[in-house]
């Protein structure tokens, strides 16, 4: 074969078990690439940025996944792994407080005019668990308390279909360096819970930034975008972690208690049964035991067995590696509005080596995606958009996205704040492209 030639490996990531929705290519003997910015006009601000960190008020511990809603509306999002969080308010808003939220804390309301715009810190309490005053009844197995959860979606989640706006970022690590970004800002038609119809994804704006020469001889593209997120979400897509028939596979206990705006979550750790050998989940479901709502879940794959979990993953490889998993985790959280709670946050995180005949040290590499729904509204037109408007499921986001562009590229859209390092990767690969222009 000539030395340049092209080679395709496809790595099969099936997030939820005999499901397969996300896919690695791995191209071999791509050079660095250029990406021209894309230049978007800017035009007048008609909104308002806000910039700082959430914090435990005793130990100045950053909280991650922290939730910033302006209050009384559906504009809201989430804090990094850093703690920072970005909120852009629109200037036509009435609201004038922000509502802060984090499992285990007590929530804070804090007033807009007492923010700046470029560094804010608030602190929010330990909230202590006590026994509730009103008795509750509580199933006395954790399954049945799982069941009923899970079969009471109807009442307790969004029944009118609804059109969301919502941030997605995916990046690529190899060991603890980035070398991809992509993101998108991306409308989700989304269909009441009670409802078999999938969620239609249809995208907004997009950009990239990808420094190949830190992949050497080896590229990674993520398949699947917005929908590595999307299908994180338990109570619309049970099926992918909890069948009616895998559910008995499972065994559920009542792990702790805790609170969130000062209701009572009951905590249920879960893991595969002994018996089962093929690779399920373990994790942590955060359950609201009054209403029977699913308020969060964080979980992971058991990678027991490598070999096993490689074939879940692994489809095509080179003859000369062995590809296989070392981690697999994800996480959800709901959010409640008048009554209903809906889809808020998810990210999903996987870990693998390559280890390569005749080298001595293997690859690893990291791939995370998330998304948050920043605003929202009843869909009453029950609009859609058209077939060919819709992003499929097999999509490469970094292939659909034109590079990175300037700060005003995103306007008045909200996003999730990058960390330091990945804001730091950015602007080296931008410096890069502009001495190549």
């Amino acid at each position: 074969m000539k030395k340049n030639s092209l080679y395709t490996y496809i790595i099969n990531i099936r997030i939820y078990g005999k499901m397969a929705r996300l896919f690695l290519l791995l191209l071999l003997g791509i050079p660095l690439q250029n990406f021209a910015y894309q230049e978007v006009p800017v035009t007048a601000e008609q909104y308002t940025s806000y910039r700082g960190e959430i914090v435990d008020s005793e130990t100045n511990k950053p909280l991650v996944f922290a939730t910033i809603t302006l209050e009384g509306t559906n504009i809201s999002t989430v804090t990094n792994t850093e703690g920072g969080f970005l909120l852009k308010v629109p200037s036509n808003t009435e609201s004038t407080t922000l509502e802060v939220s984090f499992l285990g804390y007590r929530s804070k309301t804090v007033p807009l005019a007492s923010l700046n715009q470029d560094s804010n810190k608030i602190e929010l309490d330990v909230l202590v668990t006590e026994l509730p005053e009103v008795k509750i009844s509580v199933p006395r197995e954790a399954i049945t308390l799982v069941k009923e959860t899970l079969r009471k979606k109807g009442e307790n989640y969004l029944q009118d279909p609804s059109l969301m706006t919502a941030f997605y970022r995916e990046t690529i690590k190899k060991r603890r360096r980035n070398v991809s970004l992509s993101e998108a800002v991306v409308s989700i038609y989304k269909t009441p819970y009670s409802s078999s119809r999938r969620d239609a994804v249809q995208m907004f704006k997009s950009r990239k930034s990808t420094d190949y020469s830190k992949l050497d001889t080896l590229v990674l593209k993520l398949q699947g975008g917005p929908f590595n997120a999307l299908y994180v979400d338990v109570m619309k897509y049970p099926e992918y972690i909890f069948t009616e028939q895998s559910i008995d596979d499972y065994v559920f206990k009542f792990d702790r208690s805790t609170r969130i705006n000062d209701r009572l979550i009951y905590v249920i750790s879960f893991n595969q049964r002994e018996n089962i050998l093929d690779p399920l989940y373990r994790g942590e479901l955060y359950i609201d035991v009054e209403r029977k709502v699913l308020t969060s879940a964080i979980y992971s794959l058991n990678i027991t067995d490598r070999v096993k979990a490689s074939r879940l993953f692994v489809r095509k490889k080179p003859r000369n590696a062995e590809v296989y998993p070392v981690e697999v985790a994800y996480r959800v959280d709901y959010r409640e509005k008048d009554g209903r709670w809906y889809y808020g946050y998810s990210n999903a995180l996987l870990e693998f080596k390559i280890d390569w005949d005749k080298k001595l040290f293997n690859s690893v590499y990291s791939m995370t995606c998330e998304m948050a729904v920043t605003d929202w509204e009843r869909n009453t037109e029950l609009s859609e958009p058209r077939y060919r408007d819709r992003l499929k499921s097999t999509m490469i986001l970094s292939d659909e996205a034109s590079g990175f562009s300037d700060p005003d590229f995103w306007g008045e859209y909200n996003i999730i704040e990058p960390e330091k390092s990945i804001e730091s990767a950015i602007k080296k690969i931008q410096r890069q492209l502009r001495k190549q222009g």
